[in-house]
């Protein structure tokens, strides 16, 4: 498969309803937010996360339930990093972390791992396997308005021990606590580099399943801690050059959803306008960028 040869920027907008996108474990788990402007964020991290998860069940073996060849995924739970790289010394058989085995341990790295193809990895611990800067970055997403934290007191019926149960006699239960945002759409921002997919071998295929990922993950992704989310909008930009032929900034700006005027407090995607982008205003600015409307 051969590398791709064209720059993308591309443009996510995802919402919320009743849940809680991303948690702080820093702030008892409640969602994110900037205290300056009391918009929500969620991090890059968390969606590359559930781009990983999407891509683990896509391309896998029905039968057996392994990932496809040039499908795996590196940073999964529990996985143990140096036992990943140790995989890549037993396959080609080398021994000893000289240069030239960092190099081949790298390049077979970036052949078996999709999310290392697309996102990079540090592989320098332990069993060296060098590093990979990944063609595909992605920014924290950041609600449009600012949302609201409800605290929900919650009940459990069950006990785990004896111990607690003999203390709830007479009908008490234990309490517990869940922050859910009411309503919240969110923006963020992605580019992709010719140049670096160039030396990962990050692929039109893998591309094509980049955008699938990000079109569906949530529905793979279903919690009741999350609530109601969704991919409501995906825009890329096609550049014909392989350095650009607009600023990220600028095309990202044509993008600009708003509330409506008569919605005092948003609570749905229809309360905002300005959902789309004019192709014909941005072929007006820059004739060299094609608009790709995924979602």
């Amino acid at each position: 498969m051969n590398p791709i040869t064209k720059r993308y920027d591309f443009v996510l907008a995802f919402d919320v309803m009743n849940g809680n996108p991303n948690g702080d474990p820093d702030a008892g788990n409640m969602p994110r937010l900037d205290p300056e402007t009391g918009k929500g964020l969620v991090s890059d991290v968390c969606l590359k996360r559930k781009i990983r998860n999407y891509v683990t069940l896509a391309r896998r073996s029905p039968e057996t339930g392994a990932p496809e060849d040039g499908y795996d995924i590196y940073v999964k739970e529990k996985a143990i990093l140096n036992l990943q790289h140790q995989r890549a010394y037993d396959a080609l058989k080398l021994e000893g972390a000289s240069a030239k085995n960092v190099k081949q341990g790298r390049q077979w790295m970036c052949q078996t791992f999709f999310d290392i193809r697309m996102f990079g990895a540090v592989m320098s611990t332990g069993v060296n396997c060098g590093q990979v800067r990944g063609p595909v970055q992605m920014t924290f997403a950041r609600s449009v308005d600012p949302i609201a934290l409800l605290d929900q007191s919650l009940t459990r019926m069950a006990v785990t021990t004896e111990e607690e149960a003999k203390k709830q006699e007479g009908g008490n239960r234990t309490m517990g606590r869940k922050t859910i945002v009411p309503y919240g759409l969110y923006v963020g921002y992605g580019f992709i580099s010719p140049q670096l997919a160039s030396d990962t071998g990050f692929s039109e295929e893998d591309l094509q399943l980049l955008w699938n990922a990000m079109s569906n993950m949530f529905e793979i992704d279903r919690s009741a801690a999350r609530g109601l989310m969704a991919t409501r909008k995906i825009f890329v930009f096609e550049h014909e050059s392989p350095l650009g032929n607009a600023p990220a900034h600028a095309l990202f700006k044509f993008f600009a959803p708003q509330k409506k005027e008569d919605i005092p407090v948003p609570r749905a995607f229809e309360d905002y306008t300005n959902v789309d982008i004019d192709e014909q205003e941005l072929k007006k600015q820059f004739p060299k960028v094609s608009l790709h409307k995924l979602v």
